[in-house]
C-alpha cells in the first residue's frame, strides 16, 4: 500500500517544515505531492531545502501565480500515483499520526472514501465558537442536500481510493473543494465513512486564512453543486468503470439479501 499525501501550501513559512516532518515520520510508503501556490513569503526558500532533504519522497510544484486550494488540489490529484490519496494542509491544524486511523476502513475494504471529523470525539483545540457553529450549519445543509450524514463536511482529511477521486471532474479553484467533492460522492455508489480526527486549530494571528466571505461562498458552492450539477459534468467515466469499488451490504428484502439468508442455513454449526 502506497500512500499519496496531497499538500497545497501558500505563505506558511512557520509551519510547513514542521508539518512536512510529521507526514515523513508516519510508516508508510508514500508519495508526497507539495503545491507551492505563488507563496510570497519564505515558503519558497524552505520548499525548495526539503525537496533536496526528502528527494526520494517529495515531489515540488510551484504554481506561477496563485490559483487556490482548489486548482492545487485538481493538479496534485491528478499526479497521484499511490492506491489512497490523502488531503493535507500545512498549517499543522491536522495531525498526520491519525493516518492509520483514517486509512483503515479503505484497507478492511469497508469504505472508498474518508472522512476525520473534528465533532466525533477527537482531541481539540478549544477555539471560535461561530466558526463551530458555521461549520455545523454547512455540514447541515450539505447533508439535507446530498441525504448523507456527515457530523463535519468542512475537514481538511478527505481520503480516497486513487481511483475514486481521480475520476471526479474537480471545478472550483478557491476553498469549494470541500462541499464540490462531497456532492459528487453523495451521488455515487461510492462507500462513505467518517473517523474521529484530533484538531488543532490555529488563530488569524497564527495565519488562519478562512474568513466569513468563504462560508458564505460554501453556501453558493453546496447549492451550485447539489442542485446544478448533471452526473456527466461531474465524472470523468461512469462509475461502472471503476474498479475495486466497496460493495455496499444488501439491502433487507432485497433478492440479494434472500440469497445469503437461504445460504446462511446450510452453514455448518460451530
Amino acid at each position: 500500500m502506497k500512500l499519496s499525501v496531497v499538500m497545497p501550501v501558500y505563505n506558511e513559512q512557520r509551519t510547513v517544515e514542521e508539518c512536512l516532518r510529521r507526514v515523513m515520520a508516519v510508516p508508510y510508503a508514500k508519495e508526497v505531492i507539495v503545491i507551492d501556490d505563488a507563496s510570497t513569503d519564505r515558503t519558497p526558500e524552505i520548499l525548495a531545502v526539503l525537496q533536496r532533504q526528502y528527494a526520494e519522497q517529495m515531489r515540488l510544484i510551484r504554481q506561477d501565480r496563485n490559483q487556490g486550494k482548489g486548482a492545487a488540489l485538481r493538479l496534485g490529484i491528478g499526479l497521484a500515483t499511490g492506491n489512497i490519496v490523502v488531503i493535507q494542509d500545512a498549517d499543522l491544524e491536522y495531525d498526520p499520526q491519525d493516518y492509520p486511523r483514517l486509512v483503515q476502513p479503505i484497507l478492511n475494504n469497508q469504505a472508498d472514501v474518508v472522512f476525520g471529523s473534528r465533532f466525533l470525539g477527537g482531541g481539540h483545540r478549544v477555539l471560535y465558537f461561530w466558526h463551530s457553529v458555521g461549520n455545523k450549519a454547512l455540514t447541515m445543509l450539505s447533508n439535507a442536500l446530498t441525504n448523507v450524514n456527515l457530523t463535519d463536511m468542512e475537514t481538511c482529511y478527505k481520503v480516497f481510493r486513487r481511483e475514486v477521486i481521480q475520476n471526479i471532474v474537480i471545478e472550483n479553484d478557491r476553498f469549494g473543494f470541500e462541499p464540490e467533492v462531497t456532492a459528487k460522492l453523495a451521488n455515487s455508489p461510492c462507500v462513505l465513512y467518517e473517523v474521529p480526527i484530533s484538531y488543532y486549530g490555529r488563530t488569524y494571528k497564527q495565519g488562519k486564512k478562512i474568513t466569513w466571505r468563504d462560508g458564505v461562498a460554501a453556501l453558493g458552492h453546496i447549492v451550485r453543486f447539489n442542485l446544478f450539477r448533471s452526473q456527466e459534468r461531474c465524472l470523468k467515466r461512469p462509475w461502472h468503470e471503476i474498479p475495486g469499488l466497496v460493495e455496499p451490504p444488501a439491502k433487507p428484502g432485497s433478492r440479494a439479501a434472500e440469497t445469503v439468508a437461504q445460504l446462511d442455513q446450510f452453514k455448518m454449526p460451530r
